[in-house]
């Protein structure tokens, strides 16, 4: 008979650990709920604001495709002599035409005339609208389109017929071309509605009639208050040296020059700024989950202790307890992180599609999400892994 001889404990293959430690878990199913739903919803609000914040700038992006960076954009700025503002003279759209380089042009022109829905509204009550003459070629350059009816041309812009920008035509409660507005003490047919112009925020709260329309009925003194220029992409910078002393030859100091599309690209890139706040957030109620599970994982082993003496009373080393005890953490923590993801991938989902937006979810998102479930699961099981291995298998059967 050999004393020596010693017995090896049999090693547990990976279905093994799968099986005991999914064991404990298929038993209590509601607590497995509850305790995955904290890290389910830390998981959700992370996946859900990064994917927010993708999905708004995938869709400024696309803006900015769509509408090019190529425009650039002439005003007044300040009087030298009396501090006020300047004024850019009539031909200022012409002679910026005529810069090599330069595609097409359009123009505005802000009048002194208000709009209101009708006669009963009282004249204080502007909706802080502004009436503005505008060139036929303006739509084009802005690469706007129509919400309903036409735009102005050579037609209609000679005579009381006006386009709405789309947050004017909301205030003053118009839905459709055919109806009329008030405009400088007569009335005007709406002839259409313009869809939001993202490179021109100003217009959509104006109220647009033809140039010579503004002269005739408007008293407009035709000089310009914005000149729309639309250039080749490589001439951009060329075209942008040129404009001030071709838009006003004789005080070129007087004229601001400035590329609306910068302003969507600062936005793209300033997109997440405030996102920090909401993260942590997310954070944190992760990190409630990750208690929630360790509190959870402790109380299994208290409560199955019979199981644990009988399991190292039939030969199982701490090693495999521990083992057994960290496997049903990382897949409790498992669960919550991929329901988490899901959550959060269908809140994004539907937010991105109320507004228009592209539906981006980054996979570096939801695969850091989910190794962050991983590593939560490993630091909630391991004390009570280990607990559980120091457990006597002699008091561990005794204790029921």
């Amino acid at each position: 008979m050999n004393h020596g001889t010693r017995l090896t404990p049999a090693a547990l293959t990976a279905r093994d650990i799968a099986q005991v430690g999914s064991a404990g878990l298929r038993g209590r199913p509601m607590r497995v709920i509850l305790s995955a739903l904290g890290i389910a919803l830390g998981i959700a609000t992370m996946i859900a604001v990064v994917g927010i914040s993708s999905s708004s700038k995938a869709k400024l992006m696309d803006d900015l495709d769509k509408l090019g960076t190529n425009m650039l954009v002439v005003t007044p700025g300040q009087s030298m002599l009396t501090g006020q503002s300047a004024v850019l003279p009539q031909k200022a759209p012409q002679m910026i035409g005529k810069i090599d380089g330069v595609q097409n042009t359009g123009a505005t022109g802000l009048t002194d005339a208000h709009i209101y829905r009708s006669e009963h509204i009282p004249v204080t009550q502007t909706g802080g609208l502004s009436v503005q003459a505008a060139t036929e070629d303006l739509l084009a350059v802005l690469r706007g389109s129509m919400a309903a009816g036409t735009w102005l041309n050579a037609a209609n812009g000679q005579f009381p017929a006006v386009v709405l920008g789309d947050q004017a035509a909301a205030r003053l409660g118009v839905t459709q071309p055919g109806q009329q507005v008030l405009i400088g003490g007569g009335y005007f047919t709406v002839v259409g509605i313009l869809l939001p112009l993202p490179l021109a925020e100003d217009i959509r709260t104006s109220a647009l009639v033809g140039w010579q329309a503004a002269k005739d009925l408007l008293g407009f003194d035709g000089h310009p208050s914005a000149v729309y220029a639309r250039s080749a992409d490589e001439a951009v910078a060329d075209v942008r040296d040129l404009l001030a002393r071709t838009a006003n030859p004789q005080a070129p100091h007087e004229v601001e020059v400035s590329n609306p599309s910068d302003a969507l690209e600062a936005k793209a890139a300033s997109e997440g700024a405030f996102n920090g706040l909401l993260l942590g957030l997310g954070a944190v109620s992760l990190l409630v989950g990750g208690v929630g599970v360790a509190n959870t994982m402790i109380i299994s082993v208290l409560e199955r202790r019979h199981e644990i003496g009988l399991r190292r009373s039939l030969g199982a080393t701490r090693g495999q307890i521990r083992i057994q005890f960290v496997t049903e953490s990382l897949v409790l923590s498992s669960l919550g992180g991929l329901a988490g993801i899901a959550l959060g991938s269908l809140g994004t989902w539907i937010y991105a599609t109320s507004r228009g937006m592209p539906w981006v979810v980054a996979p570096t998102a939801a695969a850091g999400g989910f190794a962050a479930t991983l590593l939560i699961g490993i630091i909630a099981g391991l004390y009570p892994a280990i607990r559980a291995a120091r457990l006597s298998p002699t008091l561990a059967l005794h204790a029921v």
